[in-house]
């Protein structure tokens, strides 16, 4: 099985739609743009938040079974992929990518 490497390449936040519908809540996403994680045996990186790891679980799998070319070329690498986590007022970019 492959290792697949997964960078945190983007993080955004909707200010103006927390403001409108979120409870106030702190430490949301401790994520930081740069950060990297090593997925082995498709497994959940120590410190990934679950949320996200729900988010691109199933791309990891794929990539770390070998697999890959998502949708039909969609990545310019196509052992890679670039997910966001589900959170719509915190979502974070990741490229994930199988280490050779």
């Amino acid at each position: 099985m492959k290792k697949v490497k997964i960078t945190v390449i983007r993080k955004i936040h909707h200010k103006d739609l927390s403001d409108k519908y979120e409870n106030p809540i702190e430490h949301a996403c401790e994520m930081r743009e740069g950060e990297t994680f090593i997925s082995e045996d498709n497994q959940k990186p120590d410190g990934m938040c679950e949320s996200a790891w729900q988010s691109m679980q199933s791309f990891v799998m794929t990539l770390s079974h070998g697999g890959g070319n998502f949708y039909d070329g969609w990545m310019k690498n196509p052992h890679s992929a670039m997910i966001s986590c589900n959170d719509g007022f915190r979502p974070v970019s990741f490229l994930i990518e199988t280490i050779e």
